[in-house]
């Protein structure tokens, strides 16, 4: 039964996700902001709320370890999972944009950041101001990044369409559910953990951020098939940037967060060593089926030390 709740609570979480992101963009696109920013901002933190909101409940509920390990198995579930399908799937990849040298970094600083901070065993609220801090610093870089592009108008929207009276109501029920699903999916997977014996660290690093994965995983296929690489491979690295800054700050503001670095070392180090291969890809311009199925197999190491630990 507890699992069947931790499914139901994921589909609600990600449907409130949803009509947030979906809202958020009608007011973007009615404010005129470029569409890049749209992409690379709002739809990478969209993709992260079911992350935020699962850890931000973890948090509240005093589970520090499910807050922590959902979003470092989600980045590393980013990249291993969702970037090596993109490669796997999409023909001749040839972004437009060059990732290493706009991007790379914003992939990279969070996790060295987060490296630092548990050093003292723990994220206190000033290390998740910090956080927050360093996300700011990379919607200023958006924004100057495009401050010469022209605003586009939406194809798909148009301004006249545009109602507050309708996009408050969706605004409000997308954060009911989202604060729902992710009370039910923190429950659950506790009770999951308990039921079996396994950690909660375990349960938040493979069910729960694969549960939460899925937005990127879909949002980025589908750019993948319909060849929008740049898309694909820019949503991923937004969203492991807002994984460890946005939801992880939050989750420390809400309370400080323990955590025993050395006990989860290997995990650790997974998520610096995706990350870092992450540039090099960028760097070399390896946008291959060969990275992809390099990523595969660090992928199948990770779930491998993982599952030994049940």
């Amino acid at each position: 039964m507890d699992f069947v709740i931790f499914v139901l609570a994921l589909a609600v979480l990600i449907l409130g996700s949803d009509l947030l992101i979906t809202q958020s963009e009608r007011i973007a696109l009615k404010f005129n902001i470029p569409e890049f920013i749209i992409g690379a901002s709002l739809v990478a933190l969209g993709t992260s709320l079911p992350e935020m909101g699962a850890s931000v409940a973890a948090s509240i509920y005093n589970k520090p370890q499910i807050a922590i390990s959902n979003a470092i198995g989600s980045n590393i579930l980013n990249i291993t999972l969702i970037l090596a399908s993109v490669f796997l799937i999409a023909g001749k990849i040839n972004p437009d944009r060059d990732f290493f040298a706009k991007d790379s970094t914003w992939a990279l600083v969070p996790v060295l950041v987060f490296i630092l901070m548990i050093i003292d065993g723990v994220i206190s609220r000033f290390d998740a101001s910090l956080l927050l801090l360093l996300m700011g610093a990379y919607l200023v870089f958006l924004i100057q990044d495009t401050k010469d592009m022209p605003p586009i108008e939406p194809k798909a929207l148009s301004k006249d369409t545009f109602r507050w009276i309708k996009v408050i109501p969706m605004i409000v029920g997308g954060l009911m559910l989202l604060i729902v699903g992710a009370h039910f999916t923190v429950e659950s997977a506790s009770d999951i953990a308990a039921s079996f014996g396994i950690s909660e660290w375990v349960i938040g690093i493979i069910m729960v951020s694969l549960g939460t994965s899925l937005p990127e995983f879909t949002v980025s296929i589908s750019a993948a098939i319909k060849g929008k690489v740049d898309m694909a491979i820019g949503n991923i690295i937004g969203s492991n940037m807002a994984n460890i800054t946005v939801v992880l700050g939050v989750a420390g503001l809400v309370n400080p967060m323990p955590l025993n670095s050395m006990t989860y070392l290997f995990d650790i180090v997974t998520l610096f060593s995706a990350t870092l291969i992450l540039v090099f890809i960028t760097a070399n311009k390896l946008y291959t089926k060969s990275a992809g199925i390099s990523l595969v197999i660090l992928l199948g190491l990770f779930l491998d030390n993982t599952l030994q630990g049940l």
